[in-house]
């Protein structure tokens, strides 16, 4: 009698539900976290109509601007100049379709010609992989830049936005032009 209850308790869908709650709930949790827009999705998202560009996709000049703009925004920095030092540029990989072609044995071929041509499609080229650049240094000249505190605010923000450590951040007080001194 009571193996029959026990296997009437299993097929009632509600005592089923009751008693595994917590990992059914674990379970959804995890599906819904999987399902989950992620990536540079949103990252992406734009607020109040600006545009936002991927770093890497910014030229040079464009990337020392934008931090100066954001950099001024800072308390106590003041004016702000900034020069970024590159150690590799931005890069695109593409889409590779290779073949190799040789006449001879495998073990030893006599002749072999290799060829590689970019995959493209409706669109133009097939890009895989964008790497964004990697930077050598910062140097940051500042109004604030003879403060404590401002430096290492800003020294945090450079880094936080270029990967750099802080052993490759420099940030020195605006001085004064045209006196010798």
């Amino acid at each position: 009698m009571d193996r029959e209850e026990g296997k009437r308790k299993l097929t009632n869908p509600l005592e089923v539900l009751g008693r595994y709650k917590y990992v059914l709930l674990v379970v959804l949790l995890g599906a819904l976290l999987l399902l989950w827009p992620g990536g540079r999705g949103a990252a992406d998202r734009t607020d109040s109509g600006s545009r936002q560009i991927p770093a890497g996709s910014m030229p040079l000049g464009e990337t020392e601007r934008a931090m100066e703009v954001i950099l001024e925004k800072i308390s106590g920095v003041g004016r702000v100049d900034v020069m970024l030092t590159l150690q590799s540029g931005s890069e695109l990989v593409l889409a590779q379709d290779s073949s190799l072609r040789y006449s001879g044995s495998v073990q030893s071929p006599d002749n072999y010609e290799r060829r590689s041509d970019a995959v493209t499609d409706s669109g133009g080229v097939v890009v895989t992989q964008e790497k964004y650049p990697q930077y050598r240094g910062a140097l940051v000249v500042c109004d604030g830049g003879g403060s404590d505190a401002v430096r290492l605010q800003v020294v945090e923000a450079v880094s936080a936005l270029t990967g750099l450590g802080s052993d490759r951040i420099a940030v020195v007080k605006w001085g004064s032009t045209g006196t010798n001194g």
